[in-house]
């Protein structure tokens, strides 16, 4: 890739940026319209959960595929096609007749989205080739990313409210546009060194992994668990992860490298993005809910309610990634895991007539909780390790998070004030329990044994990595293949 100027980089930096706002703030800015949603389609909760749960799903599926393909394809391409896709799904949400046309249009969507994120992150780390000056770019992508969780709810219930839910969906298309002439005209192609195959197989295990688990848990309120789909749902789900264990470990290029989970803190990483975005995919979609439907607010101050949430995000994001840097991850895996408990157990106590003052100190704690865990996260699981793992972890607990609590409080919403609220006590008793495992396994992972696994793994994948590549002739215009 030929050498950039720094005006250059910052355009380059500046739309990959563009392109991780809009995909991420889609995850949060929908929760404030699913009322509006509700009404005016209209859609049952398992509708509403579908919404949700067809976008985070789709990308959680294919984000390790996106991420390889890009690397053989040309990122610049990927990335275009990704900005395409994400634009032309954008639009058929904002014009969905149905619940089941909006959801079509939400898996098209998101099949763009899980094309920008890894591919955005590769660009990034190909245009800065300095470590410190990539470590700065790869710090303010990743704010982004906090930023637009942050934001989402505020703008969605601007939009609601001024323009109609649709709008939430629209806004996305000029952005998309301007983000593909920009890439065109500034960002370099690019490809890795030695692409990693596709694995069909792999990537078709997954995807029933994922889609038959989160499909179970959102039909089950309406069939039952004793259901003979859901049981087969789950059937499918065990051959899956069966197959995945028996099928990936034979491949010289395994969709999901299991080699990394010898690593306690990468394992742990995994299992904490999991949990941690799964208890506020949970927050997310209960608590619009419960400020427009149960407190009467509109879509505009209920996002604003949700501003401690995102100035939490925002301020202690950048925070917590100097804390990493110096101190290590132990003491912010903490410190989330203690604020996410908090806030579940102070959750219960919500009711309709809670004063607001108490609701919002709630919910600075997922704001301190969210702030907290994303860099630790992304320092334990990408250390020499492969990044859209921990992707997979966040966007795969996301859908948990909605499909569970969606299932849990679905009955109850009809009758709103307090039977919706007390329903919501099964939601906050499972984030108070997630944010006190993440607390158990953050200081479990960052100890001195754990630490020596994370170096012996790396040190595996890396000599296996090293034989592999030399069994191999390199990619033409890699600079191995200039050697030879």
């Amino acid at each position: 890739m030929p050498e950039l100027s720094q005006r250059r980089r910052r355009l380059v930096l500046a739309i990959c940026c563009a392109s991780i706002v809009i995909v991420v703030m889609d995850i949060s800015i929908v929760n404030v319209a699913l009322p509006a949603m509700r009404r005016d389609l209209p859609a049952s909760v398992p509708g509403l959960q579908w919404t949700v749960d067809a976008y985070t799903l789709v990308l959680a599926s294919f984000l390790v595929l996106a991420g390889s393909t890009a690397d053989r394809v040309g990122r610049r391409r990927i990335f275009q096609a990704g900005l395409a896709g994400f634009g032309l799904g954008s639009l058929l949400c904002g014009l969905a007749p149905g619940i089941g046309w909006l959801i079509a249009a939400r898996v098209l969507q998101a099949g763009g989205g899980t094309m920008l994120n890894p591919v955005a992150l590769s660009i990034v780390a190909s245009t800065f080739p300095g470590r410190a000056e990539r470590a700065r770019a790869i710090g303010v992508f990743g704010s982004m990313s906090g930023l637009a969780l942050g934001l989402g709810p505020i703008i969605g219930g601007f939009l609601v409210d001024s323009l109609g839910w649709r709008f939430i969906f629209w806004v996305n298309v000029p952005i998309a546009a301007a983000a593909i002439v920009c890439t065109a005209l500034f960002v370099p192609e690019s490809r890795a060194a030695r692409a990693r195959r596709f694995d069909p197989v792999g990537q078709i295990l997954v995807m029933l992994v994922l889609g038959s688990v989160v499909c179970a848990i959102i039909e089950s309120s309406r069939l039952g668990w004793a259901s003979p789909l859901i049981l087969g749902l789950l059937a499918v789900a065990v051959l899956g992860v069966l197959g995945i264990l028996g099928y990936e470990p034979r491949r010289a290029d395994p969709l999901l490298e299991l080699r990394l989970f010898r690593s306690v803190p990468f394992s742990a990483a995994i299992v904490m993005a999991l949990w941690g975005l799964c208890a506020f995919g949970a927050f997310l979609f209960v608590t619009t809910l419960y400020l427009q439907d149960v407190r009467g607010r509109p879509a505009l101050l209920a996002g604003l309610c949700l501003l401690p949430v995102g100035v939490m995000i925002v301020v202690l994001s950048p925070l917590t990634g100097r804390l990493v840097g110096r101190r290590g991850p132990r003491l912010p895996l903490a410190v989330s895991g203690a604020a996410l408990a908090l806030g579940g157990g102070a959750s219960v106590w919500l009711g309709p007539v809670t004063p607001l003052p108490g609701v919002l100190a709630v919910y600075l704690l997922f704001g301190i909780a969210v702030g907290t865990i994303n860099p630790p996260i992304t320092n334990s699981a990408v250390s020499g390790m492969p990044v859209s793992m921990a992707g997979v972890g966040r966007q795969t607990g996301t859908a948990l998070g909605v499909a569970i609590s969606g299932t849990i409080v679905g009955s109850a919403l009809a009758r709103g004030g307090m039977a919706f609220t007390s329903a919501a006590h099964g939601v906050w008793w499972m984030v108070l329990g997630l944010g006190l495992g993440i607390l158990v396994l953050g200081l479990f992972s960052t100890g001195r044994w754990a630490l020596g696994t994370a170096g012996r793994a790396a040190a595996l994948f890396e000599e296996v990595d090293l034989g592999d590549r030399r069994a191999r002739p390199p990619m033409v215009g890699s600079p191995g293949a200039n050697r030879r």
